[in-house]
């Protein structure tokens, strides 16, 4: 990074925001990763514009993040600049059936603010330690629900530093995946549509379905949630369990033993051993089943 780059970062950014060598192990939820450069926390969707424009015009690295509940960060860590978006862009209104929110709100605050205001729709939503951002992006989904069945637009920023604003159709949702899984863009909102409900039916559901998450999840632990996604015809858990992998482990990742899905982080895993056991299982899986596993995980940097 240049001494000019630097300079315009800091004139946009407080210094309380800014981190240098910053471990990504403390902003993703497998408490794994190396250091970036520099992490910068965003605080309004302005700086943001601003930084982005400027970090595409002169070509510099850089990554945007949100809760960090779907990544894999190399041990290496980032060589370049982290925008986190966060606190600082995670406003919600509501107007009737619809609610607008930023990027940076929490799921779970979304559907708790759906719930406070009699609208259903987000339920699914309640346990999914992810931001709206990331959601949108992968299309979460949990228990029958995904976020393309609520998505009335999502507004991004596009490398050129303009606004667009994609309806549902132009998101191209599918399993895991949308439009800006391939496309440069930036979310920086999403209006849903939701539908009248009782309050008190809707925060039961929520309690119901957070419920079935502590009973079949191994929410103790540090993890990325499912690991992969779903093989048409199969459940991932199930296969990796008939291939004999439960409890399977590669130093501090192991395979969970409460549900076969989640790799996770008991104690002191490297970014590399979780790395390795995602290709061990998938190999095995492959090797058995003749089923290809795809991560649901994204991974950053360089692996072994």
């Amino acid at each position: 990074m240049t001494e000019t780059v630097e300079r315009f970062i800091r004139q946009l950014v407080e210094p309380e925001y800014l981190l240098q060598n910053e471990p990504m192990a403390k902003h993703t939820t497998f408490r794994v990763g190396g250091a970036a450069d520099m992490f910068i926390r965003i605080q309004s969707m302005e700086q943001l514009i601003k930084l982005a424009a400027y970090f595409e015009q002169l070509h510099q690295p850089y990554l945007v993040v949100g809760n960090g509940s779907n990544l894999l960060v190399s041990d290496r860590g980032y060589r370049g600049v982290v925008l986190q978006i966060g606190d600082g862009m995670s406003s919600m209104t509501v107007d009737g059936e619809f609610m607008r929110v930023q990027a940076g709100a929490l799921l779970s605050s979304a559907a708790a603010q759906a719930a406070q205001h009699s609208l259903s729709g987000l339920e699914f939503a309640a346990g999914i330690p992810g931001s709206v951002g990331g959601a949108v992006v992968m299309n979460a989904g949990a228990y029958d629900g995904e976020m393309s069945q609520i998505i009335e637009n999502v507004t991004v920023l596009n490398e050129q530093g303009g606004q667009m604003v994609l309806d549902r159709d132009t998101m191209e949702f599918g399993y895991r995946t949308s439009i800006i899984r391939n496309r440069p863009f930036i979310v920086l909102e999403a209006l849903l549509h939701l539908r009248k409900g009782d309050a008190g039916e809707i925060r039961a559901r929520m309690d119901d379905l957070n419920a079935r998450r502590r009973a079949k999840q191994p929410l103790e632990f540090a993890s990325a949630g499912s690991t992969f996604k779903r093989p048409e015809g199969y459940f991932a858990g199930k296969l990796i369990m008939d291939a004999g992998l439960r409890g399977y482990r590669i130093g501090g990742a192991q395979v969970s033993e409460k549900h076969c899905g989640f790799i996770i982080n008991v104690g002191n895993a490297s970014a590399q051993d979780i790395y390795e056991l995602i290709e061990e299982v998938q190999e095995k899986v492959k090797e058995r089943f003749h089923v290809e596993l795809e991560p649901e995980v994204i991974r950053i940097g360089d692996f072994l």
